[in-house]
């Protein structure tokens, strides 16, 4: 067995695309997860370059470089907490990457800055605010329930947050989607 590396890798559809490459080329699996897919063989050079430029042509990269295969480990590791996480447990974010990664956050983070350009924190907080707006636009949640979901301390937190990031209140930028979107007689 052998493992793969790929970026860009960020939601379940994602990991079918990759799966259906896999099978056109007859690569067999024993395991897919976001960034991740074990193998049940090593490859061949010609299967490898192959699966690259598959890969590649639906939006995918594999990753052959040590500081690379961590940074998508970071990403990951951060997407996975924030999009697929249905726990409402409190958590903190330099342990679980370190737990995951298995590495000194102080290492993971300096890495990830100098690779990046931008910060551990500034990612985390992108995807949490990614995930508030698409919270917001289901419309099954209050801010209140939001913030809690997303381990804010308060409302206003999220808020101000939000405003830093997006330059709209959470109101406003709901009020912009549900004016954008027709009434279904209208479509």
């Amino acid at each position: 067995m052998s493992k793969l590396f790929i970026k860009n890798m960020v939601c379940n559809r994602c990991i079918m695309v990759v799966q259906n490459e896999m099978d056109k080329l007859g690569i067999g699996t024993s395991h897919i997860k976001l960034g991740e897919v074990t193998l049940d063989r090593e490859l061949s050079d010609a299967e490898r370059k192959a699966l690259d430029n598959a890969l590649t042509d639906v939006g995918f990269e594999l990753i052959d470089d040590r500081k690379s295969r961590i940074i998508e480990q970071i990403k990951t590791a951060i997407i996975e907490l924030v999009h697929h996480r249905e726990s409402d447990n409190k958590y903190n974010l330099s342990e679980v990457l370190s737990h995951a990664l298995n590495h000194d956050y102080s290492y993971l983070s300096n890495l990830f800055s100098e690779v990046e350009g931008t910060t551990i924190e500034k990612y985390f907080i992108a995807q949490k605010i990614e995930k508030v707006k698409e919270l917001l636009v289901y419309d099954e949640l209050t801010l209140s329930e939001i913030a809690y979901r997303l381990n804010y301390s308060s409302v206003a937190y999220l808020s101000n947050q939000f405003k830093k990031v997006t330059g709209l209140t959470p109101s406003h930028f709901k009020k912009i989607k549900e004016d954008k979107r027709k009434p279904l007689d209208k479509v």
